[in-house]
């Protein structure tokens, strides 16, 4: 009886720590849809930055074309649309980095859901084996009582 009685009690030091687990993996999940979250609006930050780029890229040409009267302003232009372009290649390869660093943790993400399950699906195995050795605790409990009170009897 103290063997099932210790057993009892280590299944449900198991099935806590169990549960401590998926509440550990819940929050890895919750951290890394904040990182998502963060790497989403890092990628719209950039593709607003692209758009102003090629904006400022398109202003650029436009102010080249009708400035033909002053070499000077032309390089100077030229020179500004090189660094833009730059910067366009710069925001491109940023932003290429945060998609593949997206798709990494969309990765990490999918993996810990499917431990989550593993974990819940093995959690709710050692709770109905915590049952039924509940159940046959209380049924050696009912049968010691039985013979105990038959024994008072005698």
């Amino acid at each position: 009886m103290n063997n099932l009685k210790l057993e009892g009690e280590k299944h449900q030091e198991r099935a806590d720590e169990l549960a401590e687990k998926v509440k550990e993996l819940e929050q890895e999940i919750l951290e890394k849809d904040h990182q998502i979250q963060a790497l989403t609006r890092k990628n719209q930050v950039l593709e607003e930055q692209v758009e102003k780029l090629e904006t400022d890229l398109e202003e650029i040409k436009h102010t080249a074309d009708e400035s033909h009267s002053l070499k000077t302003s032309n390089d100077n232009y030229t020179k500004k649309n090189q660094v833009l372009e730059e910067e366009l290649e710069e925001a491109d390869k940023n932003l290429k980095e945060t998609t593949e660093k997206l798709r990494e943790t969309d990765i990490k993400a999918e993996q810990l859901e499917r431990k989550v399950a593993s974990l819940e699906s093995e959690k709710e195995e050692w709770e109905r084996k915590y049952e039924e050795l509940s159940e046959q605790y209380n049924a050696a409990k009912s049968e010691l009582d039985e013979i105990s009170q038959q024994l008072e009897a005698i």
